[in-house]
């Protein structure tokens, strides 16, 4: 006879409630559960329980930005009504899309009805939700304002996903422009200097330097094509594994911090995230100095972070915030201004809430800006090209002609 942890419904079909019956198995488990008047959700195995080990856990995969979206509106929808999270968590696992949502909402579930919290369970998941996310919702739930830190976590993540979306939305026009111009080059290269190079030699005359050049790489690329390929896999794996590296990081994001436009756009999608989560974790209640550690986790780059992380320290040795910030040279000046004015009115969180919309409004200039610059930019280099390409394929006729 083996023992098995129950989940069901009383009566009521809303009290959801657990617990242990022996049984020789899962059908007669079942019918002692009805026995007591009770509607039975699941069952599961005791002793499989207990074999589970720390690294089964690691087997769900982390969270898209929009699968933590999904899953925290509808966590704050439920809750902000009055259902119990254990019940809230059920509907979600049963009614959820995503397949890795359903897995995580049952685990959580499961440990939430053996006696742990919300919080304590995220935090065994750090790796899937995050350090803000578990840090905002302890402060949640040890405040008792579960359901409004829910409204907060919700509003930060759609802003994230926003900031991430003008960013790609930027980036990914130039992109695309770049790789279509390599992939003309190398069709170039590979089908139409070939198709010269009879006419060439019957001009008996010696090619320019410029000519047999992209004659000479379209023959090596079309001959050592898989070298070629398996070099730029290569390299691009080499250099994001150098980029792991503190040192390498450090330099290329300090490289970074020095080109025009990029860096702005760089510098107010850090701050963006970063401004926002300072301004929703202080409202939640959580100290000055944590609330610091805790945004500083959302910037990327590590010249920004490291100057954070010196701020933070500053502050926690009791300098206001405002002169901490001012110190950081990244920091935008208006950025240590509304932060000055919050900290001497006391209305400190307003002025983060007011600080944050100045971000975003500085980061959609930014991105108007670079969007604008770089179209004629692009097309520049697609000229370029363009020229370099006719001069090599036109000058030996050029030559030709005029002798």
């Amino acid at each position: 006879m083996a023992e098995y942890i129950y989940t069901a419904l009383k009566e009521d079909n809303v009290t959801l409630v657990s617990g242990r019956v022996n049984a020789v198995d899962t059908v007669e488990a079942r019918r002692k559960v009805r026995a007591m008047g009770l509607i039975p959700t699941s069952f599961q195995d005791a002793s499989a329980k207990t074999k589970k080990t720390k690294g089964d856990k690691q087997v769900i995969q982390a969270l898209s930005l929009r699968e933590k979206i999904d899953f925290t509106s509808t966590l704050e929808i439920l809750t902000s009504t009055g259902i119990p999270i254990i019940e809230a968590l059920l509907f979600i696992e049963q009614n959820s899309d995503s397949q890795r949502i359903r897995k995580i909402t049952h685990e959580f579930r499961q440990q939430i009805i053996g006696g742990s919290t919300l919080g304590e369970t995220l935090e065994k998941y750090r790796n899937i939700f995050g350090r803000v996310y578990i840090g905002l919702i302890k402060a949640g739930e040890d405040s008792g304002e579960l359901d409004k830190t829910l409204v907060r976590m919700l509003d930060l993540l759609k802003k994230q996903d926003a900031v991430k979306g003008k960013v790609i939305g930027a980036l990914i026009y130039p992109a695309i422009v770049v790789l279509l111009a390599i992939v003309a080059i190398i069709v170039m290269l590979v089908f139409v200097f070939p198709a010269f190079d009879e006419m060439f030699n019957n001009l008996g005359k010696p090619l320019p330097w410029i000519t047999r050049a992209c004659m000479d790489m379209g023959i090596f690329i079309k001959t050592y094509w898989a070298l070629c390929l398996v070099s730029v896999i290569v390299v691009i794996v080499v250099a994001n594994q150098a980029y792991q590296f503190p040192r390498v990081r450090n330099f290329c994001d300090k490289c970074v911090l020095h080109i025009p436009m990029l860096s702005d756009m760089l510098k107010y999608s850090n701050f963006s995230n970063f401004i926002a989560v300072l301004q929703v974790s202080y409202e939640a209640g959580i100290p000055i100095v944590d609330c610091l550690f805790l945004a500083n986790l959302t910037i990327d780059n590590f010249i920004l972070k490291n100057a954070i992380m010196q701020a933070a320290a500053k502050v926690q040795q009791g300098t206001h915030l405002s002169v901490a910030l001012k110190n950081v040279e990244e920091v935008p000046t208006m950025m240590t201004f509304m932060v000055a004015t919050g900290e001497q009115s006391g209305r400190l969180g307003d002025s983060l809430y007011h600080c944050v919309n100045f971000i975003d409004k500085k980061l959609d200039a930014v991105i108007d800006g670079f969007t604008k610059l770089i179209e004629p930019l692009l097309m520049v280099f697609i000229g370029v090209i363009v020229g370099i390409l006719g001069l090599a394929l036109y000058l030996p006729l050029f030559q030709a002609y005029q002798q």
